[in-house]
C-alpha cells in the first residue's frame, strides 16, 4: 500500500553509513526529504545523490535534512559517499521493509523478466511527521530542482 501526501510517515529506524540508527521519531520537529533509490554507484543514483549534495547548503538554510534510502549496506554507502564527495545521509534498508511501507518496493520488468525492486521516489515530510509531497517513478534529470521549488513554496514567505 503506497503512502500519499497528507498521511503520517511510516515509523522506522535504519542505520546510516556510519552505523548510527536514524529513526523517524528523532526527525520530528524538522522538515526532511526522504528519497528511495535503487543502487549506489549506478549512473542515475550517483547523479541524484550528487544533485542533492550540491544543494545541501541551500537546503540547510531552509532547515531541511536530506536522507537517501537504498537496499545497499552501510559499508557500500560509506564508500559511495567518500568516492563522490556526497554531503547527504544514506540509510541501509537491506530488508526492503521501509521501502515496502512507503510503496517504493514494487514489481518491475526488464527484458520481459519480472523482479522486485525500488521505485525511485521522493517524499517531503513536515515537522509533525505528515507527508507533504510525493513523487513516484522519478526521472533524475531536474528532479532535485522540483523538490527545491516545492520546499520553497512550502517554507518561504510570499514576497
Amino acid at each position: 500500500m503506497a503512502v500519499e501526501a497528507g498521511e503520517k510517515v511510516p515509523a522506522f529506524c535504519l542505520p546510516d553509513q556510519d552505523g548510527t540508527e536514524i529513526c523517524t521519531k528523532e526527525m520530528l520537529g524538522s522538515h526532511y526529504v526522504l528519497y528511495f533509490y535503487p543502487k549506489d554507484n549506478s549512473s542515475g543514483c550517483t547523479a541524484e545523490a550528487r544533485d542533492f549534495s550540491e544543494m545541501m547548503d541551500y537546503f540547510s538554510t531552509l532547515g531541511v535534512h536530506i536522507i537517501g534510502i537504498s537496499p545497499d549496506s552501510q559499508k557500500i554507502h560509506k564508500r559511495f559517499i567518500e568516492k563522490n564527495g556526497l554531503r547527504i545521509r544514506l540509510l541501509s534498508d537491506s530488508s526492503h521493509d521501509v521501502a515496502d511501507a512507503f510503496g517504493s518496493w514494487v514489481m518491475k520488468k526488464m527484458y520481459g523478466k519480472e523482479y522486485m525492486g525500488i521505485d525511485r521516489s521522493t517524499f517531503i515530510i513536515g515537522p509533525d511527521g505528515i507527508i507533504l509531497a510525493v513523487w513516484r517513478g522519478v526521472k533524475v534529470k531536474g528532479h532535485v530542482v522540483k523538490v527545491r521549488s516545492s520546499l520553497e513554496r512550502m517554507l518561504l514567505p510570499l514576497h
